[in-house]
């Protein structure tokens, strides 16, 4: 199993009670395990069936939900009764209970009858709390520092506050639960321990709209006496850089949303008789202004100076009397909301593999592995005595640290002694993209367990499994999943190393379903998808990136492939999770952005309106390889713009029938009908050429469905010839180069899509791996063996958008596909397409319903397939064989077995419909 996630309370691994019917496992509430302070007041409710016999269904269901698991043990649901409900829905089941009021905790539980009316025993309990859905619950004050001197302050980062406040409880607790945010990063701490494992919380959002909170659950905290509660702030994404600095002289360097961190919080501490103690952040704290932290920000790294610390100030007993008062800001106001995605985390401890020394004094440790976050290390010295830590993600020819791609993002941290002994330094508010880590200013040479790099990302579980017979292809899935955990903090970044790492997304567009398949991506996209709407035009335009720090008229909206995923996200979460939630509350948002480009492009061809021209971004004309063409790579750009336009208003007409909106409906297809028809008039020729006779506008067109069937095979031929010309190597950019792969195995060309996938040449998948990459590169040809690196203004070795091609491997090399006509693989397609050298391939996708395998081999001219339906689920399966009359399932014939309901004799093909269980298929080959 690829994975990277240390999160045990995530994982999708659970331990399922084996019964002869059904069994309901592995609740969620929105998604998450046993969240905390939500504030949805009709949440949803999904659970996955545990079975160990094939072919069953949940005939019907019954959630009881109460104010106390004491209650709920006793089977009286106070909150939510629902009776016996005879539905086989196992997802997205709304609330219907009593109204559900601020810090509410919830316990519940389901059972389930089985397809035959019998019923499983009572599920495990899970829980959920619901937060302060009024800003006037919170009681509390937004504190702080005095207000910065804007002169000063966005030129200067000043040193993290200390914050503090002594409070006693004096009576017997029940629970006790924390609401907190801030404006900039805070790490919060009661009695000398941290509260939580997130970092770099609240998460990233366009504060002027909404700032999230956090709840957590601090009872095992506190005792009866005194307690003190602390806090540290910094920068974040509220007051730090951001990656605009480098496009705009006039954006501010500090202080993109406001220069002046806050914290906001609320403590309830619940005793045994009922009665509530509320602790608030009001102008009782204390604050100490010149704490050890003396700066940090994302993307210059973190300062700490160990002279500064105030020992045990945030403890009972501390004296605090030469502290400041607080200040109380009295201006501030904001939209707050919970957070209802799973937190940043540290997800994995990962250990250096060699140190090296480039120069004297100068040590380099080889972590191993490109990822992101920073680093813990033991150090001890004179007082005053200052160590430096450099991050990159390169070595230059000579072994020094490879620096030139990170611009103006020095990731640099410094750690300055006390003198007094031994001790850990680690980074709180920064993050970095690394695999090497330079570290100056030691006394002697360093040992390998002096140092462990922390990686750091948002923290979905890992719902996949992959293996084949290539070991080149298990490195590149490997890979992606590493880009894709080194991109997610708390929006899907393009890079975590240079001065950007923006919430691009043409990137996320193109990569959206393989994170999917790679991990629990639901949460994670919805809040993600609110972003896109915050950033959006009154014109109804969407940004190139989200959240978008300029005010949304300005800067950057409206760029075809990039814009378009406001509507495709969406729509992913749709096809994947069954979410209709998400589409209700997001069409309106995709139809201002439709109608927009509707009303600037009376032709039907995206030419008026459109933002920065990116087009298939970093395409074959952007590379540099021996026999390779210098031009004919991109494809024209009107085609490109246009697939776009088209494949938007698609989506648009489908969430509107989805929604029973059918004058939307008609209206809509007669727009993609109109594009389509422009289309082949202004881009087909008569011999079936596309304008430009690129891979790229092949791709594009087969993929979206613009061109009349009798063009298909013809455009599939001209777009193998075009590989062809490049000598079988790849020349399409990030938007189009899933689409090549997709569409290659659909027309018949599946042993080219192979060829390209296995290669090894530049530019390829396998040309980067071979030169030591451990995540997917941003651009083919990032390094050349022999030549070096690409221009390293725009040079990420971190960068997810060309592992797109994992949802080929999923769903091809894999043979797992979801169904759209049936959301949330209640219905989906298992079909192993083999080809090139592959002789076996196994793995799994965890997905909203339950586990679903796949495991092939081919050996003495047959195929072997391994197959696990989930309960309440059906698949439709596809064989391939060269004899369809003996094809045996468990050593019977298949038609005698139970669970195959249908079986279709194709060419060199067979397709059965299954129910759920496991099977095991042979068949000639």
């Amino acid at each position: 199993m690829i994975s990277i996630s240390n999160s045990k309370s995530q994982s999708n691994e659970t331990n399922f009670k084996k019964v002869e019917g059904i069994h309901a496992d592995y609740l969620r509430c929105e998604y998450l395990r046993n969240p905390l302070g939500i504030d949805v007041t009709k949440p949803r409710f999904s659970w996955i069936l545990e079975s160990n016999k094939r072919d069953q269904k949940q005939s019907a269901y019954q959630i009881l939900m109460a104010s106390s698991k004491e209650k709920l043990d006793g089977n009286k649901g106070d909150l939510w009764d629902s009776g016996k409900i005879e539905s086989d829905k196992s997802i997205q089941i709304v609330y219907n209970g009593k109204p559900l009021q601020s810090k509410v905790r919830c316990f519940w539980k389901v059972q389930v009858w089985d397809k035959n009316g019998e019923k499983s025993d009572w599920s495990d309990t899970a829980m959920f709390t619901m937060g302060l859905l009024e800003n006037s619950d919170w009681e509390a004050e937004w504190i702080g520092a005095p207000k910065e001197n804007p002169e000063i302050g966005k030129k200067r980062i000043p040193p993290s506050p200390l914050l503090r406040k002594s409070f006693a409880v004096s009576e017997e607790m029940d629970y006790a639960y924390l609401y907190v945010t801030s404006l900039g990063d805070y790490e919060l701490r009661l009695n000398g321990k941290k509260v939580g494992n997130h970092v770099l919380a609240p998460e990233w959002t366009d504060y002027l709209k909404r700032v999230q909170y956090q709840t957590y659950d601090v009872t095992e905290f506190l005792s009866q006496g005194e307690n003190v509660i602390g806090a540290v702030l910094a920068d974040g994404w509220y007051a730090g850089r951001l990656g605009p600095v480098r496009w705009d002289k006039n954006y501010p360097r500090r202080g993109p949303y406001g220069l002046d961190r806050r914290l906001l919080m609320r403590l309830d501490v619940v005793r045994k008789d009922g009665n509530v103690q509320t602790i608030v952040s009001d102008g009782s704290w204390k604050i100490f202004l010149d704490g050890p932290i003396r700066s940090a920000d994302n993307f210059l790294g973190e300062t700490y100076d160990t002279r500064k610390e105030q020992p045990n100030w945030d403890k009972p007993g501390f004296d605090d009397s030469k502290w400041e008062s607080i200040t109380v800001d009295k201006s501030m106001k904001a939209n707050l909301v919970a957070q209802m995605n799973e937190p940043i985390r540290i997800v994995k401890n990962v250990k250096p593999i060699e140190i090296t020394e480039p120069k004297p004094v100068t040590y380099i440790f080889n972590m191993g592995q490109n990822m992101a976050g920073w680093c813990r290390i033991r150090l001890d010295g004179p007082a005053g005595k200052e160590i430096t830590l450099r991050h990159g993600e390169m070595l230059n020819l000579d072994g020094t640290l490879h620096t030139e791609n990170l611009k103006s993002a020095v990731q640099i941290d410094k750690f300055i002694l006390d003198g007094k002994g031994e001790k850990d330094f680690e980074p709180r508010f920064t993050y970095h993209g690394f695999q090497y880590v330079e570290v100056t200013g030691l006394t002697s040479k360093p040992s390998l367990d002096m140092l462990v790099g922390k990686a750091v990302a948002s923290d979905p579980p890992i719902t996949s499994k992959f293996e084949c017979s290539n070991e080149m292809l298990n490195k590149l899935m490997q890979n992606i999943v590493w880009s894709q955990r080194g991109n997610m903090h708390s929006v899907p970044t393009d890079c975590p190393q240079r001065d950007e790492r923006m919430g691009w997304m043409g990137d996320a567009m193109v990569f959206a379903q393989t994170s999917i398949y790679n991990m629990d991506m639901a949460a994670f996209y919805t809040k993600w998808i609110t972003d896109i709407r915050d950033a959006q035009t009154k014109d109804g335009r969407y940004p190139d990136f989200a959240p978008h720090p300029y005010e949304p008229e300005k800067r950057f909206s409206d760029v075809p492939g990039w814009a378009d995923a406001g509507v495709v996200v969406p729509w992913r979460l749709y096809q994947n999770y069954g979410d209709k939630r998400i589409l209700k509350e997001h069409y309106p948002s995709a139809v201002r952005f439709i109608e927009n480009i509707i009303s600037n492009n009376p032709d039907f061809i995206w030419k008026n309106g459109r933002g920065n021209k990116y087009s298939d971004w970093l395409n074959g004309n952007t590379i540099k390889a021996e026999g390779y063409p210098e031009k004919g790579g991109e494809v024209p750009y009107l085609l490109y713009t246009t697939t776009m336009f088209a494949n938007s208003c698609r989506i648009l007409s489908k969430m509107a029938a989805i929604l029973d909106r059918e004058n939307d409906v008609k209206r809509y297809e007669e727009i993609l009908s109109k594009i389509k028809h422009r289309f082949v008039e202004e881009f087909l020729k008569e011999d079936g050429k596309l304008e430009g006779d690129t891979q790229a506008g092949y791709a594009l067109a087969l993929y979206y469905d613009l061109l009349p069937p009798e063009y298909e095979s013809k455009a599939a031929e001209l777009m193998n010839k075009q590989i062809e010309r490049y000598d079988g190597r790849i020349s399409t950019g990030f938007h189009s180069t899933i689409p090549l792969m997709k569409e290659l195995t659909k027309m018949g060309y599946n042993e080219v899509a192979y060829k390209l996938i296995e290669s090894e040449r530049l530019p390829s998948w396998g040309y980067s791996i071979k030169q030591g990459a451990t995540t997917t590169w941003e651009r083919w040809d990032a390094f050349v063996a022999g030549r070096g690196f690409q221009n390293p203004g725009m040079n990420s070795f971190n960068h997810y958008a060309f592992g797109a091609v994992g949802e080929w491997m999923y769903e091809n090399l894999l043979g797992i596909k979801f169904d759209e006509r049936n959301p949330g693989f209640k219905h989906f397609v298992i079909h192993p397409k083999p080809g090139g050298s592959l002789k076996w391939a196994k793995g799994e996708y965890n997905s909203i319903r339950g586990k679903i395998g796949v495991d092939w081999q081919i050996k003495d001219n047959k195929i072997y397939v391994k197959v696990e339906v989930p309960p309440n689920t059906n698949a439709t399966i596809h064989l391939q064989t060269n004899d369809s009359s003996q094809v045996l399932e468990s050593g019977k014939p298949v038609g005698q077995v139970k669970g195959v309901h249908k079986i279709t004799k194709l060419d060199k093909k067979l397709e059965l419909q299954v129910g759920s269980g496991k099977y095991d298929f042979e068949a000639l080959y």
